[in-house]
C-alpha cells in the first residue's frame, strides 16, 4: 500500500462523511490505542495563549438612543428574545449577547450604532 502524505490524508477527509470520518476516529483508537480527538483539543487553547485579547467577548448595551423600537427589534432579531426580554435591555441596558467572537461582535455593535445606541464590548 502507497503511503500518504498529508496532502492526500486532507483531501481524503475531505470527501469523507461525518459518520466516516467518525469511523476512521474509532480504528485509530482501537488500533493505535490514541484518542486524536483529544490530541486536537489539548492542541487548541495553546494556539491562542499568547494573545492578551480574550477570544470572546460580550455585547453591552448602554443605551437604546432616540430610536428605540428599531433598537428592541433588532435585539430580538440578534438574540431571539421575546418583545418584553428585548424591551427591558433597551429600557435598562445589559448584555445583549453573551460570549461571541469579537468578529460577530464588530458587526452588531455597528448595527445597534448605526441606529443611535451606545453599545460597549467587555
Amino acid at each position: 500500500m502507497a503511503k500518504l502524505n498529508a496532502k492526500d490524508f486532507i483531501a481524503a477527509l475531505n470527501e469523507m462523511s461525518l459518520l466516516e470520518i467518525k469511523e476512521l476516529v474509532d480504528a485509530m483508537k482501537e488500533e493505535y490505542g490514541i484518542d486524536p480527538t483529544a490530541v486536537a483539543v489539548a492542541a487548541a487553547p495553546a494556539a491562542g495563549a499568547g494573545s492578551d485579547e480574550p477570544s470572546t467577548v460580550t455585547v453591552n448595551l448602554t443605551s437604546a438612543g432616540g430610536q428605540k423600537i428599531p433598537v428592541i427589534k433588532l435585539i430580538r432579531d440578534i438574540t431571539g428574545l421575546g418583545l418584553k426580554e428585548a424591551k427591558d435591555i433597551a429600557d435598562n441596558g445589559g448584555a445583549v449577547k453573551e460570549n461571541i467572537s469579537k468578529e460577530e461582535a464588530e458587526d452588531i455593535k455597528k448595527q445597534l450604532e448605526e441606529l443611535g445606541a451606545t453599545v460597549e464590548l467587555a
